[in-house]
Formats: C-alpha cells, sequence, structure tokens
C-alpha cells in the first residue's frame, strides 16, 4: 500500500487506466464496427476520435464512449439529410448487430450500446478547406469539426509537459466523474491544457491544486474549440449553474489546499483522507 503523497499519486494514475483486456476488446470491437458500416457504404477512411484516441478516457470503461469517425463518400451527402443519414446507418449497424441491447440515433451519432461500454459511430465527410462535416439530428444541419486538430494540439501540449498533462486530465475527468458528471469532460481536457500552459507541472497534487484554484474563475467562461470554426465550448454538464459549478470547485480546491498542508506537517494519513474525498473512487487507502 502507498504511504507517500507521490505513491499515492500512481496508484491513482494507475487505477485510472483502461485495463490492456478492455483496451484489446474495444480495438477488436470497433474494427467490426467499421466492417459492418463498410458493407451498408462507400467508406474513404475511417478513424478513432474522441477521448479513446486523445488518451484521455478513465476507467471503468463501462462509463465511457468510444467514437468513430468514418468517413463516406461524398454522393451520400447530397442524397440525404443529416437525420435521414443517421437513420440509414442505424439500420445498416442493425443488421449486423440485431441482437444489440439498444442501437439508437443521438444528436451525431448513432449509438451502439454494447453490454461492456457504447460505441458512437459518426458518419462524416471531407470538408472543402480541411476538416469534416457531421450530421446533426436536432438541427437537422451538418456541423463543421476537426477531431484531427483537437487531437494534435493534444499531443502537442502533452509532450511539452513531459507527458505529465494526460494523466492530469485523467485525474480531473476522475473527479468529475465522482461529482456525477457535472461537467463537460472535453471541456475540462481544454480548461487543464489553458490553465497549465507554460506551468510546469512539478508533481501532481500541486498540479491538481493549480487546476482547482484557477478553474474557480475559468469555469465562467466557454472555450473556443481548437478545430477554429468558431464554435465555443461550454463546460456546464449536470451541474445546474454557474454559482454550483463554482462551489464544487471551491471544494475540491479547498480540500487539496488542506491536503497539502496536512502533508507538510507529515500526517499523511489525514492527506490521503482530504485527497479520498476529491477521489474517492479512485484514490488509494493508507495503511
Amino acid at each position: 500500500m502507498p504511504k507517500t503523497i507521490s505513491a499515492g499519486f500512481t496508484t491513482l494514475k494507475n487505477n485510472l487506466e483502461i485495463t490492456g483486456l478492455q483496451r484489446t476488446t474495444a480495438s477488436a470491437r470497433q474494427n467490426n464496427v467499421r466492417n459492418a458500416v463498410a458493407r451498408g457504404f462507400d467508406v474513404l477512411e475511417s478513424f478513432l476520435a474522441g477521448s479513446y484516441a486523445r488518451s484521455t478516457m478513465i476507467s471503468p470503461l463501462l462509463k465511457s464512449d468510444i467514437d468513430i469517425f468514418i468517413v463516406l463518400d461524398s454522393k451520400y451527402y447530397y442524397d440525404n439529410t443529416p437525420s435521414k443519414l443517421l437513420d440509414k446507418l442505424r439500420t445498416a449497424l442493425i443488421k449486423t448487430y440485431p441482437t444489440t441491447p439498444k442501437i439508437s440515433r443521438n444528436g451525431q451519432a448513432v449509438t451502439i450500446t454494447f453490454t461492456d461500454f457504447k460505441v458512437d459511430v459518426v458518419p462524416c465527410f471531407n470538408r472543402k478547406g480541411g476538416g469534416y462535416l457531421i450530421p446533426d439530428a436536432i438541427s437537422d444541419k451538418w456541423i463543421e469539426t476537426n477531431p484531427t486538430i483537437h487531437h494534435s494540439h493534444l499531443t502537442d501540449a502533452n509532450s511539452w509537459h513531459d507527458g505529465n498533462l494526460i494523466p492530469l486530465i485523467k485525474m480531473i475527468k476522475g473527479w468529475n466523474r465522482c461529482t456525477n458528471d457535472s461537467f463537460n469532460g472535453f471541456y475540462l481536457e481544454l480548461l487543464t491544457k489553458k490553465i497549465l500552459t507554460s506551468i510546469i507541472i512539478t508533481d501532481y497534487s500541486s498540479g491538481v491544486r493549480y487546476f482547482f484554484d484557477k478553474g474557480r474563475e475559468f469555469i465562467q467562461y466557454t472555450i473556443n474549440d481548437p478545430a477554429n470554426y468558431g464554435d465555443q465550448v461550454n463546460g456546464l454538464n449536470k451541474v445546474r449553474n454557474v454559482k454550483d459549478a463554482i462551489k464544487k470547485f471551491e471544494t475540491a480546491y479547498n480540500r487539496s489546499l488542506k491536503a497539502e498542508e496536512y502533508a507538510a506537517n507529515g500526517n499523511i494519513e489525514l492527506a490521503f483522507k482530504e485527497w479520498q474525498k476529491i477521489f474517492p473512487e479512485y484514490f488509494p487507502v493508507y495503511r
């Protein structure tokens, strides 16, 4: 069992990771889904997107979605509305997965709900000038996006931080999971990157505390989508309003500050208990 703060955060980091078996299952599953789509459509290419592709997905996999972008031939763009295309994609997937508990049209994707995790299948088209056009069933319009830019921006930032940024992002997402997903996960990735720009992560405990400190103010504001299509990413998900959002950050900041004070005074056990309040599902017990 860990006896130091550093060891405690190493265990936290490990507890947030998707297991090797889960990765193997996810890899096989997403390949099968790609093949299923290719049987019903002319596919130009396909690729993984979202937190799985950016290596920011956290355990348990059961609560996560794996995003697959399927780039289709442009003929489907001219022959279909966004809603119609999603309906056709759903029909094609049902042919391959007739006994799967649920396959539904969900906003900008068709979601396949397997027993162990979900797969979001996003049909898209190459956009003139770069990026992709994806369907939006709610507005029945096409939306511009570019998940490859999201991936490269985060990869570059993680390299600047010597590989410490992505593990810290996972810790923040773990905290969010423990607050019933109060915040948008992608927003938290962008916010962590923004707050820690040009800041050296000397250790995870101070990095987490610094994030909560600065996040108390930043959570009030949207963040520009790195794809630069003019979209704004909102941070609030299941939290009711900005006031409650700030309160959650305040609570986490005060607990992390207290944990650091306990550790500085040599009371590691009490420090562990404070970190467990922030990461109750992931932080180890001091024994």
